[in-house]
């Protein structure tokens, strides 16, 4: 289950940034987890809410948005939407797509108190 370690690596990034930023806690988190960069989000969620205690995230809310995926069909020269690697290209059936969208885990913002 590799979302603690990810879990653990988004700790470290926020607990880095109060130090650099003097803020002492979190009220809101958010993170965006594309559909596919590889995560199931429920466990990364329990993980995060495992490892917050006594850190600057304790007590805050966790949001995790899922943007959709999109992909560009090499073929028909499309951007498409898709659902999951390995899946056609909707507009034309090819399977010589590019994922452009949907693939990050990133920080979008957090609200802090100092």
């Amino acid at each position: 289950m590799h979302e603690v370690s990810l879990a653990g690596g988004i700790l470290q990034l926020v607990e880095d940034a109060a130090q650099r930023e003097h803020f002492s806690r979190v009220t809101r988190l958010r993170l965006e987890a594309g559909a596919l960069c590889g995560v199931e989000i429920g466990a990364l969620l329990f993980a995060l809410e495992s490892l917050v205690p006594g850190t600057c995230l304790d007590g805050s809310i966790i949001d995790i948005d899922e943007p959709a995926a999109s992909a560009w069909c090499m073929r028909c020269s499309s951007t498409v939407h898709i659902r999951s690697r390995g899946q056609a290209c909707p507009a034309c059936g090819s399977y010589q797509i590019q994922p452009t969208g949907g693939t990050e885990l990133r920080v979008v913002d957090m609200n802090v108190v100092d």
